[in-house]
């Protein structure tokens, strides 16, 4: 059976994922500075984080339309999978649901299903990657929902960001106590729920001690690493990114690493320097 597998722009697509034909993006939007920017190929992150760095306005998304759903799902693919932000954090998992509705509506049922990472950026990345497998191994459709909703449910998400802001002004911390220590200089270890919301697993004073504190609670959670990939995220700071895997490499053997540069999205919350872990 053929397979099709939408994933929206906050989950970063590495380049064997793009070169499979099995993956497709559906782009959210950022304004900033007066400027609609598309979160497709055309994005260019340094330009971005220039013009961020220049407003004085906070960025804000929009995410994709339902007719863009729609549109995506109108494939010659058998089965058909969206891998979406979590729904605490953005409307493209509802928009998604409404656009496997219309496309129901238009053309007949289908098999469409739409997966809520509960995540973001690359545990999107992960998720999209199990589908695959599970596809590849011939699994029926149900069979591959059900491994992947219980590899959701099993799914880690850590960060560590230089700032907190873009998050908080987009109301994306909401009931989370304050946490922001800027004149002691003061870096929260956040998470995710398994509701798929936003919470502080610790912090740290400077970046470095709140990287080793992030990896510290990777490890104290971390169950059978053998079996999983190891995925991080970076905005504009590859080197941190490898020293991240190295210090975590050290205290668990993983079956895959993958590391990859944030796209507009998942650059537009995590801010430069921003260092997103997923296992």
């Amino acid at each position: 059976m053929s397979y099709k597998v939408i994933v929206d722009s906050c989950g970063e697509l590495t380049e064997e994922m793009k070169k499979s034909g099995c993956f497709e993006t559906a782009s959210l939007k950022i304004e900033v500075a007066g400027q609609q920017i598309v979160d497709d190929e055309t994005f260019d992150q340094g330009e971005f984080l220039k013009l961020v760095a220049a407003s004085p306005e906070c960025p804000k998304s929009s995410c994709p339309s339902p007719e863009r759903y729609m549109e995506g799902f109108h494939c010659d693919a058998d089965h058909v999978y969206a891998v979406t932000l979590s729904s605490e954090l953005s409307g493209s998992y509802n928009s998604a649901l409404l656009g496997k509705n219309l496309y129901c509506e238009e053309y007949g049922e289908k098999d469409i299903y739409v997966f809520n990472s509960r995540s973001a950026s690359v545990g999107e990345t992960l998720i999209a990657l199990k589908i695959a497998e599970c596809e590849e191994k011939g699994m029926s459709f149900q069979d591959v929902i059900d491994t992947v909703e219980e590899y959701i449910a099993e799914q880690d998400t850590y960060f560590v960001l230089e700032t907190l802001e873009t998050l908080r002004k987009n109301g994306r911390l909401t009931g989370l106590k304050a946490i922001v220590a800027t004149a002691l200089n003061i870096k929260p270890v956040m998470g995710a729920t398994a509701e798929g919301t936003i919470c502080q697993l610790g912090q740290a004073r400077g970046i470095k001690k709140a990287l080793v504190k992030m990896v510290d609670e990777i490890a104290r959670r971390l169950k059978e690493p053998g079996r999983k990939i190891l995925a991080i995220s970076h905005c504009n700071c590859p080197e941190r990114a490898r020293q991240v895997k190295e210090m975590i490499l050290e205290k668990a053997d993983f079956r895959d690493v993958i590391i990859v540069d944030t796209a507009g999205i998942s650059s537009m919350y995590a801010s430069d320097g921003g260092v997103i872990v997923v296992v």
